[in-house]
């Protein structure tokens, strides 16, 4: 695994998309194309990336702005992760394991040549795929862990069973407790 290069197992021709397309138009080619992230470039240079990740928070965060009105840079993150083409697979797998990435945009010398992906290198290289597979399971237990510290920070819950009465109802947490509007004033 050592001498196979990046170079060896990338797509040599992602789904990619201009600076100025809008997250609508984005949303329909990943869904027509069907990827889970678009590339973005200005000619042959890579200013960006966007995922469904990406495009569902601006959803929810700029639920007032249209998607049809929103350019995809204004979204894509700052700093994205790249790998050369003359690194090696190990190489890759370790930044993505760091990173908790499953793919990387695949740069040299400033252009954009392709992209690796878990599915590329497993394509390749099945046998590490117990390896890939506890790096899945670490990023979903830290997902997992996050969504519960930020279930203990709200205040409102939309919907769930009362831990006090058993309705099913809006829950708010009291006392470390989650509780229906009726239980709110009797706790």
């Amino acid at each position: 695994m050592e001498n196979i290069l990046v170079a060896d197992v990338m797509t040599r021709d992602p789904i990619t998309v201009g600076p100025n397309e809008t997250l609508f138009d984005c949303a329909k080619k990943m869904v027509r194309k069907k990827v889970g992230s678009l590339l973005i470039v200005e000619g042959k240079k890579l200013v960006g990336f966007i995922s469904q990740k990406d495009i569902l928070w601006a959803l929810i965060k700029k639920s007032s702005a249209d998607l049809s009105k929103i350019k995809v840079i204004d979204i894509s993150p700052k700093k994205i992760a790249i790998i050369k083409p003359a690194s090696t697979i190990r190489e890759a797998i370790d930044k993505m394991k760091k990173l908790q990435f499953e793919r990387l945009p695949v740069v040299e010398n400033g252009n954009l040549v392709g992209m690796v992906t878990v599915k590329d290198i497993l394509g390749f290289h099945p046998d590490i795929y117990p390896e890939l597979e506890e790096f899945i399971q670490i990023r979903e237990e830290q997902e997992k862990l996050s969504r519960i510290k930020r279930g203990k920070d709200l205040a409102v819950t939309e919907d769930g069973i009362c831990e006090e009465c058993g309705k099913r109802d809006s829950l708010y947490r009291s006392n470390g407790m989650l509780i229906c509007d009726s239980c709110k004033g009797s706790v």
